[in-house]
């Protein structure tokens, strides 16, 4: 079992800026893909970036490229996920997850889940 507590969310002005931290723990493991999703209300679950926890590789949702950025510290078994200039319609629960594809970019694709943490952006 891998455990996940996300942590960081808040409320922000429409183009500030807000980390979120997934702190993952339990049998972990370098082979693992490590990837962050967002539900707004009334909406599907997005994917919205993901890293490889051992060799850095990432990706990025469209919507998000260019504002947000994905990093592991491999040290402290966290993931984080910087966003910049945040809008209105970023608001969601943020999920942080963990599965073994390399590339994943679908719920059904990752097998443990954090409890998520709230992201509100004010206009």
């Amino acid at each position: 079992q891998v455990q996940l507590v996300e942590s960081g969310g808040g409320l922000v002005q429409a183009g500030g800026s807000l980390r979120l931290s997934c702190a993952a723990s339990g049998r972990t493991s370098n082979t693992y893909t490590m990837g962050w999703f967002r539900q707004a209300p009334g909406k599907e679950r997005e994917f919205v970036s993901a890293i490889r926890w051992s060799s850095d590789f990432k990706y990025y949702g469209d919507s998000v490229k260019g504002r947000f950025t994905i990093s592991r510290d491999i040290a402290k078994n966290t993931v984080y996920l910087q966003m910049n200039s945040l809008k209105p319609e970023d608001t969601a629960v943020y999920y942080c997850a963990a599965g073994r594809k390399w590339v994943a970019r679908t719920q059904q694709e990752y097998d443990y889940w954090g409890q998520g943490t709230q992201v509100t952006v004010s206009s």
